[in-house]
């Protein structure tokens, strides 16, 4: 099978269970910023993963990715809340659920804040921190689709808990490096 179908070379493109839409569409909008945020953590995991001290933080992270996969699938589906031939896998409460845990074991390991801490530090942590920007873009992407379309709520939860997850990986990343987290100086 080939890559290129040519259909949407004049700027439509297939949602599942058939309907075409412009590609400009909020919902196209939303699952591009998933699909984004997805290689953007891709992109992260590149460098955390030759580092032993990042194993856990790399078994998170691509559990997150495979995550953002129903994310986007569920995205891509606009039957919420049935799904095109009962086949569409959805995002579930216990996805955020699941993140919260992780979170307060990371954040353990960490001085609690007690200032603005700027994007940065070491490359690991800048990725992190670039990948929760665009966590942040996807989320509000997201809430502006939900106020013309129906889509999944759980979606929503799962991209805020998400961007303190990779929040506080980025601060945890510095901090095994022994990288100070860069304070917002006003």
């Amino acid at each position: 099978m080939k890559i290129y179908t040519k259909t949407g070379d004049k700027g439509e493109t297939g949602l599942i269970g058939g309907k075409r839409v412009s590609k400009a569409d909020p919902r196209i909008i939303a699952y591009g910023a998933v699909d984004e945020l997805n290689s953007s953590i891709g992109l992260a995991v590149s460098f955390l993963r030759p580092r032993k001290e990042f194993s856990d933080l790399v078994d998170v992270l691509v559990q997150v990715q495979n995550d953002l996969f129903i994310v986007g699938s569920d995205l891509a589906d606009p039957s919420f809340p049935k799904a095109a031939n009962n086949t569409t896998p959805r995002a579930d409460e216990k996805m955020a659920s699941a993140l919260e845990p992780v979170i307060d074991r990371f954040e353990l390991e960490l001085e609690p804040i007690t200032f603005f801490i700027l994007p940065g530090g070491s490359v690991e942590a800048s990725l992190l921190h670039q990948a929760r920007g665009v966590a942040r873009r996807a989320e509000t992407a997201i809430v502006s689709l939900s106020k013309s379309q129906t889509i999944n709520p759980a979606i929503v939860v799962y991209l805020n808990r998400l961007s303190d997850l990779i929040f506080v990986a980025a601060r945890l990343a510095n901090k095994r490096l022994g990288v100070p987290d860069i304070a917002w100086r006003k």
